[in-house]
């Protein structure tokens, strides 16, 4: 029972650390129609940017990883206003240019940081012990922070006229520029806020997992499994799913082994989606 709990309370962690990244994710294609490749990018260079500022600019780590927040959201931004508005109709050339942006990431990480991975470590230590469950301390300040997040982000999206404004724009974007909402300054701050969600789980997740300038490419592959089993486009679905592919991993870790693990995760995805195509939030898309 207390192992049980243990690895349900780490499951939890893991789903929120999920949620986070999938929110802005599905956000980005739910508003904009585009698979954003760079995703990984971005939380890799969260990643890195915390780890700059906590090593080199000396910085509290709370104050680095807000630091990471801002630079990747501007960074967002730019990229998205830039480059990515040039070709937002091509989704081909959408797909090309994330993909490529992402190995400019990469890249750009190797030749400032080296290819090693860097000695960056969360700054509270230890385990919570109570009753028997014993729970790294990290990973419950993760789980607190990106869930305080996750709320921050839903109020945003639900709860402001911005917040609606972009959702109009997802649901019927012809009516809603004739309404007066305006796509062109929207989608930037909408990708803004994706990639800032983005750079702020790198920030508070690599130092418990790992970072390596190939952090990005699991979580891109993590975010594309949350998103289909969520349903492509859905807020609720993709935080759903994280915590559900969060606790799936945390259990079959300790039950099965990770490649077992990770089989039983691709079966329970094909297992819903035979039930639900669509996902487990999805739409069906218009005219279908």
């Amino acid at each position: 029972m207390v192992e049980i709990v243990s690895s349900g309370l780490i499951g939890l962690s893991l789903g929120a650390q999920y949620a986070l990244l999938a929110l802005g994710f599905t956000l980005i294609f739910g508003i904009i129609g585009v698979v954003n490749f760079a995703h990984g990018g971005f939380y890799l260079l969260g990643g890195y940017l915390a780890y700059a500022g906590v090593g080199l600019a000396g910085l509290p780590y709370p104050a680095a990883v807000i630091a990471a927040t801002v630079a990747t959201a501007v960074l967002g931004y730019l990229f998205e206003l830039l480059l990515l508005e040039r070709v937002i109709e091509d989704h081909l050339a959408t797909l090309i240019l994330t993909l490529g942006f992402s190995l400019v990431i990469s890249t750009a990480v190797v030749q400032v940081f080296g290819p090693d991975a860097p000695l960056f470590q969360f700054p509270v230590q230890g385990v919570v012990r109570l009753w028997g469950i014993v729970v790294p301390l990290a990973n419950l300040i993760v789980f607190a922070v990106c869930f305080v997040a996750i709320g921050a982000a839903y109020a945003l999206i639900y709860r402001t006229n911005f917040g609606r404004s972009l959702r109009a724009l997802s649901e019927d974007r012809p009516v809603a520029e004739a309404l007066g909402i305006r796509a062109k300054l929207m989608f930037p701050l909408a990708f803004a806020l994706a990639t800032g969600l983005a750079g702020m789980t790198g920030a508070l997740v690599t130092p418990i997992l790992s970072l390596t300038p190939h952090s990005g490419d699991p979580v891109l592959a993590a975010s594309f499994l949350v998103v289909i089993l969520g349903g492509l486009g859905s807020l609720a679905g993709a935080t759903i799913a994280a915590f559900l592919v969060g606790l799936v991993e945390a259990f079959s870790a300790v039950y099965l082994g990770g490649s077992k693990g990770a089989l039983l995760l691709f079966v329970m995805v094909l297992l819903v989606l035979l039930v639900r195509p669509t996902g487990l939030c999805g739409r069906p898309a218009r005219g279908a």
